[in-house]
């Protein structure tokens, strides 16, 4: 399902929460706006907690330390992000009008708080070589199963070309995936799949992708798209970068049309 929320009196934009809108997303994610000066304490007592800066610049305390994040846009510079697990308490001062994307879940597991650099991210490219690169992207991961395997949860972000494709080909997996988006322009628009259904996205819309369902997207020419990627890991079934492609689609795994 896709929706758009608008921000309530504190500054939020909910876009799931575990146990109330989209509760099948098994997360609480939110985007949180701060002014100048703003501060933002988090604490939470059964919860992971991860806020990763969209724009703007903050300081992050916590454990006796200080980070500064700066970020001018989602296209301009790549993401921070503080995670901390439950009973550990971080407070966020804007130290200019910025934006935040806070992900939230249940997990009993303690590990050290992570303050994660854009040098810390790491950057992929696909489907330069493939399908005339009609599905040409970069795909960052911040955290993973793999970086983080005490977490509940992965955080990464695709910065899509105009015109093309990504999350391709179309696949699915047992694991609740939200989708959040943002374009160049604020009236830049594109599509997102879920199984048989597609949803024209927009300028800080929010897509929830239903476990077992095909999920794909397209950005309208013009218009450069990004999306932040946030998924749940299952009770004794993380995920673990699997991509199940459905079978009609398997060949283009194989081909790049030369």
């Amino acid at each position: 399902m896709y929706e758009n929320p608008e921000y309530n009196g504190q500054g939020e934009k909910i876009l799931c929460q575990e146990n109330g809108k989209n509760s099948h997303m098994m997360m609480d994610v939110r985007v949180q706006r701060l002014a100048a000066g703003q501060k933002l304490r988090l604490l939470e007592q059964e919860k992971e907690t991860a806020v990763m800066l969209l724009s703007g610049k903050v300081l992050y305390a916590f454990e006796g330390k200080r980070e500064i994040g700066e970020r001018r846009s989602v296209f301009l510079d790549k993401p921070c992000c503080l995670h901390c697990c439950r009973r550990k308490e971080m407070i966020v001062t804007a130290q200019e009008d910025s934006r935040l994307l806070i992900q939230q879940t249940t997990n009993q597991n303690g590990f050290d708080t992570v303050f994660y650099t854009p040098q810390m991210c790491t950057l992929q490219e696909f489907g330069k070589e493939q399908w005339e690169g009609t599905a040409h992207r970069q795909v960052l991961t911040v955290f993973d199963y793999e970086n983080a395997p005490w977490s509940n949860m992965v955080m990464g972000e695709v910065f899509h070309k105009p015109g093309c494709w990504s999350s391709y080909p179309p696949h699915h997996h047992p694991q609740p995936e939200l989708y959040y988006y943002e374009f160049d322009k604020p009236q830049g628009f594109g599509v997102g799949f879920v199984g048989e259904q597609c949803f024209r996205v927009q300028d800080q819309g929010c897509l929830a992708v239903t476990p077992m369902q095909a999920h794909q997207q397209v950005a309208a020419p013009g218009y450069r798209m990004y999306y932040a990627w946030l998924i749940r890991h299952l009770e004794g079934d993380p995920w673990r970068k699997t991509r199940i492609v459905d079978p009609e689609h398997e060949w283009l795994d194989h081909s790049d049309y030369e």
